[in-house]
């Protein structure tokens, strides 16, 4: 039950509670589905269906900016579908990731052979397609464009491995850099950012990285057991003979040390993420753009120096999310997230850490720019007395039972946790 994995987090129970409550609402304004087209909704079916987290963000944008994400969205994952399936030969994948942009303007085109779980954004792929030819011409051109260049960067990377920390930096350029400059770019379109937003490319390319290279991270061992290799050479080979062989227990202490240097790496990024997100004034932009990203930041400080992410699924509590998603709508307050994860991972850096020096360096630059006092992130912590808190787990764990009950007979799907 998720309300137990947060006892000891009394601010989270309070948070789930009032999420279930309708604080959800905040963050996530209920849509208008009557005023859609049919292929409208259904977009967003498949949207709610593929992701729960970015279904949740992208659905609270502002205006026809909504639309144009959504099936941004559903384009790079028929188009990451595609590159996920494993059953696809590889003279019949390269073809159609190199020409993928076409198929937005092919009136017919599915593809119905894929053995993915998400494969039904190519079986109907036609009604994503319908809707991509509704938008306007601003944001068709930026999809299309990015779609492009991320089909032929995977094409590229389907037949070598990620071999130098150089070539992981491009290959998650490809597959998630390209997303954040493509993000951009439609938030400049729609006027509701500056268009300087679109024009940074690097500090765009830097947003996408950092959660790429999250994912990536908290992955490792569903992808080697699936066969896929995602962590660079240049980083495992220093520490075993096989990516695979940093899962066997003896190989523990030479895991950790490599999972660590890539955790370091990935926070190069985060002084990049606070300067974009500190150029966003769109409310609806800011909550999209700030919630992956420290949720992102808070995965990487439960996986740093973390052995279960050589033996099971690392991820962050349902509890702990919803109070980053509440939290984070203003600039100051995702500082002081960003502040206090940080400082979350300086307290796990090992004395025999190989990579120690440059984790200090680059958490002691964090600290720097999230320009935060040691006052700021103790105002973060609840000091609640033993008898407030039991009757408050109490409550929260009774109402959050009677909610859970109550939506269950109601039979209606839910997003996220709304």
């Amino acid at each position: 039950m998720d309300i137990l994995k947060s006892l000891g987090h009394p601010e989270e129970i309070f948070n789930l509670f009032k999420f279930k409550m309708g604080g959800c609402r905040a963050v996530m304004p209920k849509l208008d589905y009557e005023s859609m087209t049919e292929s409208l909704r259904t977009c967003y079916l498949y949207l709610n269906q593929t992701s729960r987290s970015f279904a949740a963000v992208i659905q609270a944008l502002d205006g026809e900016l909504r639309h144009a994400v959504c099936i941004f969205y559903l384009v790079l994952r028929a188009l990451d579908t595609v590159e996920d399936d494993m059953t696809i030969p590889l003279d019949k994948k390269v073809p159609m990731l190199n020409d993928f942009h076409t198929f937005l303007y092919q009136d017919e085109w599915c593809f119905t052979e894929s053995q993915e779980k998400d494969r039904q954004v190519l079986e109907d792929f036609p009604t994503i397609s319908l809707e991509f030819r509704n938008l306007a011409q601003e944001y068709r051109d930026v999809i299309s464009d990015i779609c492009h260049r991320m089909g032929v960067g995977m094409a590229e990377f389907l037949e070598k491995k990620v071999g130098s920390m150089k070539e992981w930096d491009q290959y998650c350029h490809y597959v998630a850099g390209l997303v954040g400059i493509g993000l951009s770019r439609l938030f400049s379109a729609s006027q509701l950012e500056d268009p300087e937003v679109g024009r940074d490319t690097e500090l765009a390319n830097s947003m996408g990285l950092f959660l790429q290279k999250t994912n990536i991270i908290r992955d490792y061992l569903e992808d080697t057991q699936e066969g896929r290799a995602f962590w660079p050479r240049e980083a495992w080979s220093q520490f075993a003979g096989r990516l695979e062989d940093l899962a066997q227990p003896e190989k523990l202490e030479s895991a950790l040390s490599c999972l660590n240097l890539l955790v370091t790496d990935a926070l190069h990024h985060v002084p990049d993420v606070i300067a974009y997100l500190s150029r966003l004034r769109n409310q609806s932009v800011f909550n999209f753009c700030a919630i992956p990203q420290v949720m992102a930041i808070a995965t990487l400080s439960t996986c740093y120096n973390n052995p279960m992410v050589f033996q099971g699924v690392v991820k962050i509590r349902k509890g702990q999310a919803v109070t980053l998603m509440m939290e984070a709508t203003n600039m100051s307050a995702v500082q002081t997230i960003i502040a206090q994860y940080s400082q979350e991972i300086l307290h796990k850096v090992s004395l025999t850490d190989p990579s120690r020096e440059k984790t200090l360096h680059i958490l002691a630059v964090i600290r720097e720019k999230s320009a935060l006092s040691q006052s700021s992130l103790r105002s973060r912590t609840h000091h609640l007395s033993p008898m407030y808190l039991s009757a408050a787990m109490v409550l929260a764990a009774l109402s959050w039972q009677y909610l859970s009950t109550t939506a269950a007979q109601d039979g209606h799907s839910k997003v996220w946790l709304c």
